[in-house]
C-alpha cells in the first residue's frame, strides 16, 4: 500500500508533457510546470496536482467541466482567476472552489505577478468527463480506463467544435 503523506516540498514538477505543449501563438500565453501525485498516495477519487504558472501565463485555457469538481488553494505568488463573466484577484492562502457546470462556471488561473504562481489542485476523477471551452467553441471529451496488461494509462481524448462534427451513421 502506498504511503498516504508527502510533503508538496518533494513533489516534482516537470513540463507539460512531451506533445501537448502549446504550440504557435499559444505558447506565449501558456506555460506551466505541474507534478501530480494522486497515485502515489494511493488516491482512487480525487486527483491532486501542484502548478507553478511564470509571471504572465495561464496553464490552461478557460474552460469548464461538465462532471469532475475542481479546488485550487494558491501556495505562493499572486495573479486572478477568471470565473464566468467575472475576474477575482488571488494570492496565497485563497481557495478557490470550480464546481461543474456550463459557461457560467468556466475558469481560468492566470499570473498576474512577478514571481512564479504556484498552486495545489485538487478534483475528483469522474470519467467520462466533458468540457467546453468558452473562449473558441471548442469542447474536449474524455476518458480513463483501467491500465493496459503493461501498466500504461488507456483512454481517449477528442478535442473538436461542433460545427466539425460526423453524423452517426457517416461511412458506416
Amino acid at each position: 500500500m502506498p504511503h498516504p503523506i508527502i510533503n508538496i516540498a518533494d513533489v516534482e514538477l516537470a513540463p507539460y508533457p512531451s506533445g501537448n505543449s502549446p504550440k504557435g501563438p499559444a505558447a506565449e500565453r501558456f506555460d506551466a510546470r505541474m507534478g501530480r501525485f494522486s497515485a502515489q498516495l494511493g488516491a482512487t477519487k480525487l486527483g491532486y496536482n501542484i502548478t507553478a504558472v511564470p509571471p504572465g501565463k495561464r496553464a490552461f485555457p478557460f474552460h469548464c467541466h461538465h462532471f469532475n469538481e475542481e479546488m485550487f488553494f494558491v501556495i505562493e505568488g499572486t495573479g486572478e482567476v477568471r470565473f464566468g463573466k467575472e475576474h477575482h484577484p488571488i494570492r496565497a492562502g485563497d481557495v478557490i472552489a470550480c464546481p461543474p457546470g456550463g459557461p457560467e462556471r468556466a475558469h481560468q488561473i492566470i499570473n498576474t505577478g512577478t514571481v512564479e504562481l504556484r498552486y495545489l489542485a485538487v478534483s475528483t476523477k469522474e470519467t467520462p468527463e466533458i468540457c467546453e471551452y468558452p473562449d473558441t467553441g471548442k469542447y474536449a471529451v474524455m476518458a480513463e480506463f483501467p491500465p493496459g496488461e503493461d501498466g500504461s494509462p488507456q483512454g481517449f481524448r477528442i478535442v473538436s467544435k461542433p460545427d466539425m462534427s460526423v453524423g452517426y451513421w457517416d461511412e458506416e
